[in-house]
């Protein structure tokens, strides 16, 4: 282990598997899938898909995230906000983790298939491939527009939690699908923006790194225009009512606040401050969407 790995607090070998997973961002992907089960059934959710599939959906994202440490772990050690992970300190070896991100996968799939449905451990199983092959090994290296194309990945988890609760992809799922896409972008170039001389030096071909900053602040601006509109999807195919509308519009108005300072007076600090709002964004706009859910149900 290195001098480095050895100066961590928090050096259990559970512990640093545990971080393999990227559990703040398998939370939140947790968290979608989750609200795609509720809304996909008008009252109760039965216990065992329920469980089975959340079980089953964290797992195998937390093996495509260890898979994406895996292939990153030369990147994560440039960067200085991945610089501490597991591999680049030395603390774990690209065996464990393949062979952690595979027995981890296998077994949520396997969760999927015996205890879910045979569609939702289909759908998880191309989610995975999605994420950490195509966009991990192929998109994020060649192109910037890999947080578009592969953004399709990590829109994935409501579907796969309608899929678990009813077995079938409806118009309904596919409008959750469509948020999740069209926030991606703006999300992720924020980061890149006040982040860009990282990825630059990783050799990462960020929209900030190949088209400039004026031109990805611009992206920002249109995507987060668009990810507003696709906001109010649920709405239109009565898949949610006016306490989801209400929130959706005053959410996209203060996103739509930080992407207009950005275009129009741009700072690290302020995209930093829009990176942090748009996680905040999509909890409190799918918390939205299950709030008048169950008070509909009530009424």
């Amino acid at each position: 282990m290195s001098s480095a790995a050895a100066g961590q607090p928090t050096g259990s070998r559970i512990y640093q598997f545990y971080q393999l997973t990227k559990p703040r961002v398998v939370s939140l992907i947790v968290f979608t899938a989750i609200i795609g089960m509720l809304l996909a059934v008008p009252g109760m959710v039965a216990l065992q898909p329920f469980l089975a599939g959340t079980i089953g959906i964290g797992l195998v994202a937390g093996a495509a995230a260890a898979m994406n440490c895996l292939v990153e772990q030369k990147i994560d050690a440039i960067m200085a906000r991945t610089r501490a992970r597991p591999l680049p300190l030395g603390q774990l070896t690209s065996a464990h983790t393949l062979i952690f991100g595979t027995i981890v996968g296998g077994i949520g799939l396997a969760i999927l298939y015996f205890w879910v449905n045979a569609l939702t451990m289909w759908l998880t199983l191309a989610t995975f491939v999605g994420y950490a092959v195509i966009y991990t090994v192929i998109l994020k290296p060649m192109t910037p527009q890999n947080i578009v194309i592969g953004g399709a990945s990590g829109a994935m988890p409501p579907v796969l939690g309608w899929a678990a609760m009813t077995g079938e992809v409806t118009a309904e799922a596919l409008t959750l699908f469509l948020i999740i896409f069209a926030w991606t972008p703006p999300h992720f170039w924020a980061l890149a923006l006040y982040r860009r001389d990282e990825y630059a030096k990783a050799g990462v071909p960020m929209l900030p790194v190949t088209h400039g900053e004026k031109f990805t602040r611009l992206n920002v601006l249109l995507y987060t225009i668009i990810l507003v509109a696709c906001s109010l999807l649920p709405f239109t195919v009565k898949l949610s009512g006016l306490i989801y509308l209400a929130s959706a519009l005053l959410l996209g108005a203060g996103f739509m606040v930080y992407a207009i300072r950005i275009y129009r007076n741009y700072s690290d600090a302020l995209a930093r401050k829009t990176f942090r709002f748009s996680i905040i964004y999509l909890t409190a706009l799918f918390a939205a969407l299950l709030i008048d859910h169950y008070f509909r149900i009530l009424l």
